[in-house]
């Protein structure tokens, strides 16, 4: 069958089956335990992640309710399932915090969310619009953010091969480039696993100049770097 198919096919039918046993031993309790299940191995592919530039422009074309839900979702990382089921009971403003419970989270485990000024401001805007969702287009629920009018903003923003998804690429990718460390990045995230947020560790490396240059400290405090030159006397 790995011959019909491609990796990245075949881990999409394992990855609904791996859903439906969680399914059956979390929340209808017919099993004790869900069977570990391994994706076959695919080709590496690029994060695709937009520039503030790019954002800027994509802003300017989405309607309304949609720009505060991709300024919260690059604010915060959280998925798009995150975003549009949020409700104002996950949200402690005085605190600052949000969280996810983990029924809702990919790892099913729950998440903290830190609520920055930019995330805050979003909520602002939304507080008393609806009893329960924070986010809603004419006093109605969401249920899905990949809309015609989301893929039309990037036609006329010139945005190619960009998923909602990849606001969550985006949101990591400027972290890492601010020099977050990857394992709080890796909590902020609620990821799994180092190596999903190891996709984004090339983007830090430039931040690891400053520890580098601790050890030039060394040399410094030592004068290492400007070593005396010997005299050598030679025999004429």
């Amino acid at each position: 069958k790995a011959k019909e198919t491609s990796p990245s096919t075949a881990n999409r039918h394992l990855a609904l089956i791996r859903a439906i046993l969680r399914k059956a031993c979390y929340d209808w309790e017919w099993t004790d335990k869900v069977p570990k299940i391994r994706l076959f191995p695919e080709p590496k592919h690029r994060v695709r992640w937009l520039t503030p530039e790019q954002v800027k422009m994509l802003l300017k074309e989405l309607p309304i309710h949609q720009q505060d839900m991709v300024i919260f979702a690059l604010s915060t990382g959280l998925r798009q399932s995150n975003v549009i089921t949020l409700e104002w009971s996950q949200v402690d403003l005085e605190r600052k915090a949000a969280w996810v419970h983990p029924d809702q989270a990919k790892a099913r485990k729950a998440i903290h969310v830190p609520l920055n000024s930019i995330a805050l401001a979003v909520l602002f805007r939304q507080s008393g619009k609806h009893p329960s969702r924070v986010f809603t287009y004419k006093g109605r629920s969401i249920s899905w953010a990949n809309t015609k009018a989301w893929r039309n903003a990037l036609k006329r923003s010139g945005i190619d091969n960009f998923r909602w998804h990849d606001l969550r690429h985006t949101w990591a990718s400027w972290l890492a480039q601010q020099g977050a460390p990857m394992n709080v990045l890796q909590e902020l995230g609620g990821w799994e696993s180092e190596e999903m947020v190891r996709r984004y560790a090339h983007l830090s490396k430039p931040q690891l100049l400053q520890h580098a240059e601790l050890v030039s400290n060394v040399f410094i405090g030592t004068n290492l770097a400007h070593p005396k030159k010997k005299e050598v006397r030679e025999k004429l």
